[in-house]
């Protein structure tokens, strides 16, 4: 089970460079992938061998200018509850604000595993700086510069002596995990109770090693799954609600542990922001997708013109990746409940799906003759050959080419195309290499 790594402290002490420094990328400043929104939140590090996902809480900022200082402190108490262990940022530049004393009075109650991180310690004298923290009641300060790196190695050594050991939990493979994830109020806990119904006991509940995603064992009518439980739907908590970053952080661990996300969209309210920034969670962690537009019930209008504007501005705004099954059901009357859970089933299984080699040439080689790449400088791109790999975790292809260099993200998108066009592959995402011949 993944661990889960908050970085919490006041705006300007440098949490998004520190984030940046740890995920060894850029993305709080520019992201040249393609479809990605500033989603400067949550990425992966990796350290020693041992690998854990961080979230940054400075994106949350509501109206950055003047400092909320109630959302600051909403955000770090969301962070504490949710997080295996918090960096507490602060700057050694500034000195101590109350601000800092604030958030690190939340801090001192968690039974968490608090590093305090003395940040913009840019020299060494500024090591003598950092001894006004010690009066926080959090430790030792850890100095660090983020913009240069220096401290972080050590840094990094403390938290994995925090983190919990890795334990295996005892799910059986083979067994398909579905997650339910969305923004609050969009149905998530309805739904759950509506597949699992009154016999609550036909359901094992096997408690996650952490304290919150909880793997529910679902088997009747046919399917055998395992239900993976946000903690936000087991458990309302003092913090509102309407917070974007809430939401984010419950559906992480749920999607990390996932095979297929459910991702719940209110009927009534559209697709917001908010859908989408956990939609580019589960293509960033290549899960499986089966969009449900729930509350159809209140919808007045049910025209089948009505659907296909819906089913289009849906598709729209998910771009690139379009070809993954929408559901209209109310989780309230229980409407096309049973075809969430079968379409999630089939999508499940196109992601196991393999297509022979010659099968996939004797498709594939006549479209790329008919369609070749576009030639760069004057050379000719020609591919010969292709192939999916062996036991990846999504459908991969590679196709082996004399330039492969040249070969831009337009045409890999052509082939994916043509890919889902010739075999079902439909809600899940697929890989495409190209590698020299």
């Amino acid at each position: 089970m993944a661990n889960l790594v908050a970085i919490v402290g006041r705006p300007n002490v440098g949490k998004s460079t520190l984030f940046n420094r740890l995920t060894k990328t850029r993305q709080a400043i520019v992201s040249d992938t393609a479809g990605t929104t500033r989603d400067r939140q949550y990425g992966k590090c990796e350290w020693n061998g041992r690998e854990f996902s961080v979230v940054d809480t400075g994106g949350w900022v509501v109206n950055s200018d003047d400092i909320f200082e109630d959302a600051i402190r909403k955000q770090v108490i969301v962070a504490t509850e949710e997080a295996d262990v918090v960096l507490f940022v602060v700057d050694v530049q500034t000195g101590l604000t109350d601000l800092d004393q604030d958030v690190a009075t939340i801090l001192r109650r968690t039974k968490l595993p608090v590093i305090l991180v003395a940040n913009k310690t840019d020299n060494n004298d500024q090591i003598y700086d950092a001894a006004e923290f010690y009066s926080l009641g959090l430790g030792e300060p850890q100095c660090i510069s983020s913009a240069t790196g220096s401290g972080t190695g050590d840094l990094l050594d403390l938290v994995l002596t925090k983190l919990k050991p890795e334990v295996k939990e005892d799910v059986e493979d083979g067994i398909p995990r579905f997650a339910v994830v969305g923004r609050p109020n969009a149905g998530k806990s309805s739904i759950i109770n509506a597949f699992i119904g009154e016999d609550r006991n036909i359901v094992t509940e096997i408690a996650g090693t952490t304290r919150d995603s909880i793997y529910t064992r679902y088997d009747k009518f046919g399917f055998d799954f395992y239900l993976v439980d946000t903690a936000g739907i087991r458990r309302k908590n003092k913090v509102s609600e309407d917070l974007e970053f809430y939401s984010v952080m419950r559906s992480i661990r749920a999607i990390e542990n996932s095979d297929v996300c459910i991702l719940m969209l209110d009927a009534t309210r559209g697709i917001e922001a908010q859908d989408m920034n956990i939609f580019q969670l589960i293509q960033r962690n290549n899960k499986s997708l089966v969009v449900v537009v729930n509350k159809w019930d209140l919808v007045e209008n049910k025209d089948q013109a009505v659907i296909k504007t819906f089913d289009n501005a849906i598709r729209q705004r998910m771009a690139p990746f379009v070809d993954f099954p929408i559901i209209f059901a109310s989780a309230l009357t229980k409407q096309r409940i049973f075809k969430v859970l079968e379409t999630a089933k089939e999508v499940y299984l196109n992601r196991k799906a393999h297509v022979g080699t010659s099968k996939l040439n004797e498709v594939m080689l006549p479209l790329i003759e008919a369609y070749p790449p576009p030639s760069t400088k004057g050379k000719y791109i020609k591919i010969k050959y292709c192939t999916q790999l062996p036991n990846t975790q999504i459908p991969s292809f590679v196709f082996y080419a004399n330039l492969p260099q040249y070969i831009k993200e337009p045409y890999r998108r052509f082939l994916e195309n043509k890919i889902r066009e010739n075999w079902s592959m439909h809600g899940c995402p697929i890989n495409i290499f190209i590698r020299q011949k």
